[in-house]
């Protein structure tokens, strides 16, 4: 009988011992992360006739409050673009971060750049940095030669926290909006 005890002790030892979780080290994160690195770079110039164009207002958010506003859950924003057309191509010709007092923290975009159909393109914050505020915002201004279908232009923001995790989107709203196609229109 005294052998079960000794074979009882060491199953409890190596179940206890089993239950423990080694103390991971955090992954480092990079302060910025690039936005997609194949990016279809073009020049606009005398001979690009503009037939429609809009600039799009995207609201989002580098954190957001919780706990009676007494803690904040910072965000890591992805800004997606996406070409909904099925044939033509749309050039995006700026694309800048503005934090909540409405001043310019970043240009993401040196030169246009070209989303050929049904493509895409995205631009990335990083959640540790807060200098955008509640009220950031995205100014995204596209230009295309032909009437196209309307691109998305949304916000994903992100959070994750010990095992609590928040995600939503916040979509663009056109803010200007310009059709200087002269065909009439196809009934």
């Amino acid at each position: 009988m005294k052998l079960y005890r000794y074979i009882y002790l060491a199953i409890a030892v190596i179940l206890l011992v089993s239950c423990q979780s080694p103390e991971i080290p955090p992954k480092s994160q990079p302060d910025a992360i690039p936005a997609t690195p194949l990016q279809k770079i073009v020049t606009l110039d005398k001979n690009f006739k503009i037939a429609s164009s809009q600039t799009v207002y995207v609201p989002v958010y580098s954190h957001i409050y919780h706990h009676n506003r007494q803690e904040i859950f910072e965000l890591a924003v992805t800004l997606s673009i996406r070409n909904t057309d099925l044939t033509n191509a749309i050039v995006i010709t700026s694309v800048r971060y503005y934090n909540s007092e409405g001043k310019l923290v970043k240009e993401y975009l040196e030169l246009p750049i070209q989303l050929d159909a049904l493509a895409s393109t995205d631009f990335f914050i990083n959640r540790n940095d807060t200098t955008g505020g509640l009220g950031a915002n995205f100014i995204v201004e596209w230009v295309a030669q032909t009437e196209i279908s309307e691109p998305i232009v949304e916000a994903v923001m992100i959070g994750t926290d010990f095992q609590q995790g928040i995600s939503f989107i916040s979509p663009g709203r056109v803010i200007k909006s310009q059709n200087n196609d002269k065909r009439s229109p196809v009934k």
